[in-house]
């Protein structure tokens, strides 16, 4: 039971620190930090303006890559992973 109980702790520490990157990412550099940023400028236009945009939309695909490779090997590590056998 103790497995499990660590393999359920290390997922949602992954969960955690993905939401935390996309909500920085997204209402931090989207929101907060949008004036600061603006003054910095990405293929023409203002940095903040693409953070809003299109950035927490890349990061968020960028995110879900990144937990479905760290699960895969989360589970591989606990072996709870899938047989590509069957």
């Amino acid at each position: 039971m103790s497995q499990n109980n660590n393999y359920w702790r290390a997922n949602l520490r992954i969960i955690f620190l993905c939401l935390a990157i996309w909500f920085v990412v997204s209402f931090g550099f989207g929101i907060i930090l949008v004036e600061p940023l603006n003054a910095i400028s990405l293929g023409g236009y203002k940095l903040g303006f693409w953070f809003a945009q299109q950035g927490s939309i890349y990061i968020f695909i960028a995110l879900i890559f990144y937990y479905a490779k760290r699960m895969a090997k989360l589970d591989r590590e606990y072996d709870v992973h899938e047989d590509k056998d069957d």
